[in-house]
């Protein structure tokens, strides 16, 4: 089993990547579990025709702790099992916290075990690094940390303070930083200055998906593009990130 966590800045695509990659996995016959961190709770909508799975937060808040896994996961596109985080109440709770309160749900109630995941993808959001935000990587949760970004300089930013709050941990034998996502923007140069940005922080583009509106089509459908129509190349584009996430597999089990 490998668990990479997803991060990225808000609207910067990381649900449309994540779901994409869940997608692709499961097509290629992988079990796999995708948690939603995002208070949006939107991470697996398009693996569920539109509609998402009860936020784990909210649920433990109305009704306390579920007495099954079915009361909170949602099987998606794939046989992927889905389920959101949510948010705490706003103003009150640590979304950090809550993250860890989820997890540590999840790992009590043995969906691990239950699921069998091959590949665990949690898609987190990440505009302000804080220690909650770090508590996959610094929680042991994630073993790989993968960063979507653009070539827009707010994006890069980002994708700079998630790599430096990463490498404060580098010591402790945390997450591992796995690479690059670019979401395309059609800017001038996108893949240059990204590739360069990867460069400058000793890391790679590990995957590039181009600015398609056939991906909002189907979302717009509650489907990601990997199960609109597998055949598009920007389909393909979301295979060969799933495969470089079943490499990080093997070489670690080779480890």
């Amino acid at each position: 089993m490998i668990k990479v966590a997803i991060y990225g800045k808000g609207g910067i695509g990381k649900s449309t990547v994540t779901s994409g990659i869940s997608a692709a996995l499961g097509l290629e016959g992988y079990n796999v579990m995708q948690v939603g961190c995002d208070p949006k709770t939107d991470s697996t909508i398009n693996l569920l025709g539109g509609t998402p799975p009860p936020p784990i937060l909210q649920y433990l808040q109305e009704q306390g702790r579920p007495e099954t896994l079915e009361a909170i996961v949602r099987r998606g596109f794939g046989g992927v099992a889905c389920m959101e985080v949510g948010g705490p109440t706003p103003g009150v709770g640590c979304f950090g916290r809550g993250m860890l309160t989820a997890f540590e749900l999840l790992d009590e109630m043995g969906a691990y075990e239950r699921f069998q995941p091959d590949v665990v993808l949690y898609d987190i959001l990440a505009d302000i690094v804080c220690g909650g935000i770090a508590v996959p990587m610094r929680e042991g949760f994630a073993d790989k940390v993968c960063i979507v970004t653009s070539g827009e300089k707010m994006a890069l930013l980002a994708a700079q303070n998630i790599i430096l709050a990463l490498r404060n941990f580098a010591d402790r034998n945390y997450a591992e930083l796995g690479g690059l996502i670019l979401n395309c923007r059609d800017m001038a140069d996108e893949v240059e200055r990204v590739e360069e940005f990867a460069r400058k922080m000793d890391t790679e583009v590990i995957g590039v998906i181009p600015r398609d509106t056939v991906i909002h089509k189907f979302e717009e459908e509650g489907r990601t593009i990997v199960e609109g129509d597998r055949t598009l190349p920007t389909s393909a584009r979301f295979f060969d990130l799933a495969r470089t996430i079943v490499n990080f597999a093997e070489k670690r089990n080779a480890a």
